[in-house]
């Protein structure tokens, strides 16, 4: 039986990576959330809602997933108060959290639809969890697409709320809120 080889690596991300962020948010998108929205509705998501969050970068909670130098994933987390959505949805003022009282941010994971569901969403789920604990966090919260519910689920994630989020085009899009209590 041959075992398969790990031909990725994951790091922090830099601004430098913001252009090849941004294509493989489009990708991804493009080719997982189509199983679960319609193309205006992933269309709408693209141009109002997914993106980079720059300030995740400078706050050094946002890994890049390579293969050689193609970009196969990224995800972060967040100690800021913002719960989803690149630069172009973000509120001007973004206030850090609490670690005592509120709960860290699980943000903007995506994979290239080529490399999903080979173990690169977990690892960055490893990755951020381990990193927002060791940041004193208690809890985790998220804003999940319908596509994305199923790894939150798998790792300890609960909904609390199920949102309706429109966008300023009028399309709606399905979302659900979840949280979790981090292990010490």
């Amino acid at each position: 039986m041959t075992l398969p080889v790990k031909t990725w690596t994951m790091r922090l991300a830099v601004m430098d990576d913001v252009a090849a962020l941004r294509e493989l948010i489009r990708l991804s998108a493009l080719g997982l959330n189509i199983e679960h929205y319609t193309a205006e509705q992933v269309a709408s998501n693209l141009k109002y809602v997914y993106g980079v969050d720059t300030q995740l970068i400078l706050d050094q909670t946002y890994f890049v997933v390579q293969a050689g130098d193609q970009y196969i994933g990224c995800g972060g987390w967040s100690k800021r108060k913002t719960l989803f959505g690149g630069d172009q949805h973000k509120e001007a003022v973004d206030n850090l959290l609490d670690p005592a009282t509120d709960a860290a941010r699980i943000r903007a994971f995506f994979v290239h639809p080529d490399w999903a569901r080979q173990g690169i969403g977990s690892a960055l789920m490893q990755a951020c969890e381990q990193a927002a604990r060791d940041a004193g966090f208690h809890l985790m919260e998220l804003m999940a697409t319908l596509t994305g519910e199923f790894l939150y689920r798998r790792f300890g994630f609960e909904v609390v709320e199920e949102v309706n989020q429109a966008l300023p085009d009028g399309v709606v899009m399905q979302l659900r809120r979840m949280r979790k209590t981090l292990n010490a």
